[in-house]
């Protein structure tokens, strides 16, 4: 787990308002299972040793996308490479974190917490910064189609069979859903989520 990371205070964010039926509920509409967990443990190392090149990969495409780019943009109209360099720090450990940690209490809690640090409710007080107020919605949903179908070749690398490869690849979907599940709550009233 890593030493210390500006923001990233896993086991010390509010308790989710998401009950853990209510994740055992999402676990089970996304066929998401303990066969799932054993290929995400199986993935964790392969995708921990390239975590960086792979949020490299990813941040490469939001680049290209000007109005995905405008949420790590200063009052000044131009990126704000602090705020960008601390979000990365971040987004490379959730990698490690999607393959590694338990669907517990803890892990809940911090699913809520990245959730409302792409909305008004949190998104640039970790960083103490002054970026667009939130990630709309609409790019989140849209973006997970790039960091599910972008990471098989990340896996391939690790020399396992073309089944293999797939089983890995269908739990890191499973759970990147889940999560974009999970992360969709603050942008949304109670009743609809």
């Amino acid at each position: 787990m890593p030493t210390k990371i500006p923001g990233y205070d896993y086991g010390s964010v509010v308790h989710s308002p998401v009950l853990m039926n209510h994740l055992r509920s999402l676990e089970q509409a996304a066929d998401f299972s303990e066969e799932d967990v054993k290929w995400l443990r199986a993935a964790g190392p392969v995708l921990a040793s390239q975590a960086e090149r792979i949020v490299d990969s990813w941040r490469t495409r939001i680049a290209d996308h000007p109005d995905m780019m405008r949420v790590f943009f200063g009052p000044n109209g131009e990126p704000d490479d602090s705020y960008k360099a601390a979000v990365k720090k971040r987004f490379v450990q959730w990698v490690v974190d999607s393959c590694e940690r338990p669907h517990d209490q803890q892990w809940l809690d911090y699913q809520d917490e990245i959730g409302k640090r792409h909305t008004p409710a949190k998104k640039n007080a970790a960083e103490h910064t002054y970026t667009p107020p939130v990630v709309p919605l609409r790019f989140l949903i849209a973006f997970s189609a790039v960091v599910a179908t972008t990471i098989r070749p990340f896996l391939e690398s690790s020399g396992r069979d073309a089944s293999e490869i797939q089983r890995m690849q269908d739990a890191w979907t499973k759970s990147m859903l889940l999560q974009l599940a999970l992360w969709s709550r603050p942008y949304v009233s109670e009743t609809l989520w």
